[in-house]
């Protein structure tokens, strides 16, 4: 049974990368887990009065798929990575959505929880497909990388000092095609998990038909897009740290608890996040509270709860 509710409404943004906890926890049993620990949080944001969107990343869960693909392309046709993408849609809605049915349930609270299947809009001559920037798969190694480059035609690239990866085009998302449908559901107090991977990229021919096309949205750029269309009061994106640094990695480091637009704007012009890893979730981050005026949040998983009652994580607030 569903609930109206004129609640606050969040947008919650996991990453597909904190999904695997570490390197020996891997399988999609150890990621159901961490889904399941993350669902617990996300509902203690139901239970505290929130409305919620949820949505997800898919870097390295799309990665395996086309891996699996590749290693299996003489005996099954190869998987199309915006079809791998509906696929993590698919399994990673599933996780949140019965991890998170199951949370409702303990506690008691009615609401209902639905996975989408959601196309992002994107400009077919966006320059994003001339120039390869989103990382997607596992963390390779130098050699192993140029490797499958040269084998499958890759275009690899280092990724912020973790190890290399693939990387593709990512283009602009335009506009979320199902933003009714999620409007309509948020008004009824349904829960909502939606652009999965960022959403699967579609543009329109010269009859307004929407065609597929091969590349990956960001996620939080498409989450930042649909909080704004939604007029989310907040944005909370959750990543691998507790909160954001400047001079990350080096004897200078500073963890941010609290910073205005203009000091984000700042420390991304002067190239403190990286473009692979920090850099979109600040750019969603400030388009977010640019727009709407309302809060951004950056954190890890296990302290959702802890952020959002100011305890730790970084927030973004208006000048």
């Amino acid at each position: 049974m569903t609930v109206k509710s004129k609640a606050r409404l969040a947008v919650v943004a996991v990453g597909g990368n904190s999904l695997i906890a570490d390197e020996a926890h891997v399988t999609i049993s150890d990621q159901s887990v961490t889904a399941t620990a993350t669902a617990h949080q996300i509902a203690e944001m139901s239970a505290d009065g929130w409305n919620l969107v949820v949505t997800h990343g898919n870097g390295p869960q799309v990665g395996f798929i086309l891996r699996r693909s590749e290693i299996g392309m003489n005996e099954v046709p190869p998987i199309p990575m915006d079809y791998a993408t509906s696929n993590t849609q698919g399994s990673i809605g599933y996780m949140f959505q019965r991890a998170l049915r199951n949370e409702f349930r303990r506690r008691g609270i009615a609401r209902d929880v639905v996975s989408l299947i959601t196309q992002t809009l994107v400009d077919r001559n966006d320059p994003a497909f001339d120039a390869p920037t989103k990382p997607i798969g596992p963390h390779l190694d130098e050699a192993t990388a140029r490797q499958r480059a040269v084998e499958h035609g890759w275009v690899v690239k280092e990724d912020s000092g973790r190890g290399w990866r693939r990387v593709v085009a990512s283009p602009l998302s335009l506009a979320i095609i199902e933003l009714e449908v999620i409007r309509s559901l948020v008004r009824q107090g349904t829960v909502a998990i939606a652009c999965g991977g960022g959403g699967l990229p579609v543009f329109e021919d010269e009859r307004g038909e929407l065609m597929r096309v091969e590349a990956v949205i960001d996620k939080d750029h498409a989450s930042s897009l649909l909080a704004r269309e939604l007029g989310a009061d907040l944005l909370l994106i959750t990543t691998a740290v507790e909160k954001v640094a400047v001079n990350f990695g080096k004897p200078n480091q500073e963890w941010l608890s609290r910073v205005t637009l203009a000091e984000a704007r700042r420390h991304q012009a002067d190239g403190q996040f990286a473009p692979g890893s920090m850099g979109p979730k600040i750019e969603a981050m400030i388009a977010f509270v640019e727009r709407t005026g309302g809060r951004g949040l950056i954190t890890n998983p296990q302290n959702l709860t802890r952020a959002l009652a100011g305890e730790t994580g970084t927030e973004i607030v208006p000048d």
